[in-house]
């Protein structure tokens, strides 16, 4: 079987990452499968380039510019909308003509329009969209966070500001999307969470499709080093792609450094915060109440490797995640997570069991104390070396099961194989 997968790079988002693990991993059970993409970054020579760097710059800045006009020339806004308006001629690519499936993931920013989604459907050939976020189901975002207009038909976009209304660009990318009509039955969507899968059969647009569950894929590492259960001092880790990003929620980490000093202090002599990814404003780290190491970016499968094995607590502050690929890495290197349930994390934590999942509040001040009760929790299960040892064997075998290569790639060949 020949199978593209087709995703704007081959490893800049986490889309990218996990799409192409998924080539590896479709790959590694015998499948023919391909990444065709407009940013290739890896030597894989299974990842092509779908067009030269001038073509598909002259389609990305297309749509920047209409949407430029259409949000009221805001920059703020400008990447957190997508309207693919417009797009590369996919459909007439040897690796869509020659496939006898083909696998979408995130396809923004110039690489394909929906009127190239509509032309990739009438080769008539199985086509898988996989959901990494919610832009398959509102009009122009990829997270709609509080806003619950993609439950009807877009319109009045909050971030559009002053330019949003009824009829406005959201609105008008919702009924193209509506426009696509009997065509979208043929498409099986996949979400990487069940989190994500009930958002989008809530929606006006996809409550009437089939939504299957399949998660990413995950490096499962092997000959992990024994961790040190007799030492006195523990490491709280936290990271992301940028820490600042407001998704990540960064002021209610910080508030649970301060709730960790003030209401467990002989907790906090023995913590160390270790953060790492890109900062835009330094300044979002300061207020940091217990002892704070920066890594700045980690790159290498090494480098992640030495980072996780060296820490025993993951801590995630985020408002919003699909599935939060730091909270599986965790469980994977033996590293306890503590999360808020805003998502994707019940598909990875058991509550209590492979970790801890604190109730979400958008009070920072709760929230950071919901998440210090967390930490408590994980250093009292630390402390006791029959229950560490437990927790890291049941995460290990979680995460075999439910993330494993293999797993996933059986799961993608079932669901083609499906009628």
């Amino acid at each position: 079987m020949k199978i593209v997968i087709i995703n704007k790079s081959d490893s800049t988002g986490g889309a990218a990452v996990v799409s192409h693990r998924l080539m590896e991993a479709l790959r590694g059970i015998g499948v023919d499968a391909r990444m065709l993409v407009v940013e290739k970054l890896t030597d894989s020579p299974y990842v092509e380039l779908a067009a030269s760097s001038r073509v598909v710059r002259k389609s990305f800045l297309a749509e920047r510019l209409k949407i430029f006009i259409a949000n009221g020339l805001n920059r703020s806004t400008l990447f957190k909308i997508d309207t693919a308006s417009d797009g590369l001629p996919l459909w007439n690519h040897p690796l869509v003509r020659d496939a006898d499936a083909v696998l979408l993931n995130w396809i923004n920013q110039g690489m394909l329009s929906l009127q190239g989604v509509e032309k990739i459907l009438r080769l008539g050939k199985p086509v898988v969209w996989t959901m990494h976020d919610m832009w398959c189901m509102t009009g122009v975002c990829h997270h709609a966070g509080e806003c619950s207009h993609y439950l009807k038909e877009c319109g009045d976009c909050p971030l559009l500001g002053k330019m949003g209304g009824e009829n406005d660009i959201s609105h008008k990318v919702w009924r193209r999307k509506h426009r696509l009509g009997e065509l979208t039955e043929k498409i099986k969507y996949v979400a990487v969470s069940n989190w994500l899968a009930e958002k989008a059969t809530e929606s006006s647009l996809l409550r009437e499709q089939s939504i299957t569950v399949i998660p990413n894929a995950f490096h499962i590492p092997d000959n992990l080093k024994p961790k040190d259960i007799s030492k006195k001092g523990l490491t709280i880790l936290f990271g992301a792609a940028r820490l600042d990003d407001p998704i990540k929620n960064l002021p209610a980490l910080v508030e649970m450094t301060r709730v960790l000093k003030t209401d467990y202090p002989e907790l906090t002599s023995r913590l160390e915060l270790v953060t790492f990814g890109n900062v835009k404003n330094p300044a979002a780290l300061e207020g940091i109440a217990i002892p704070h190491r920066h890594l700045g970016m980690v790159k290498g499968e090494e480098a992640v490797r030495q980072v996780y094995e060296s820490a025993d607590i993951l801590v995630s502050s985020s408002s919003y995640e699909t599935l939060p690929g730091t909270l599986v890495e965790a469980q994977a290197y033996g590293c306890i997570p503590v999360s808020f349930n805003q998502g994707g994390q019940r598909d990875i934590v058991d509550h209590l069991s492979t970790g801890y999942i604190a109730e979400y509040s958008s009070d920072i001040t709760e929230a950071g104390h919901r998440l210090a009760e967390g930490i408590s929790w994980a250093v009292s299960v630390l402390d006791d070396a029959s229950s560490r040892n437990e927790i890291l064997r049941k995460m290990r075998e979680s995460v075999n099961a439910r993330f494993s290569a293999e797993a996933v790639a059986k799961a993608y060949l079932r669901l083609l194989n499906t009628n």
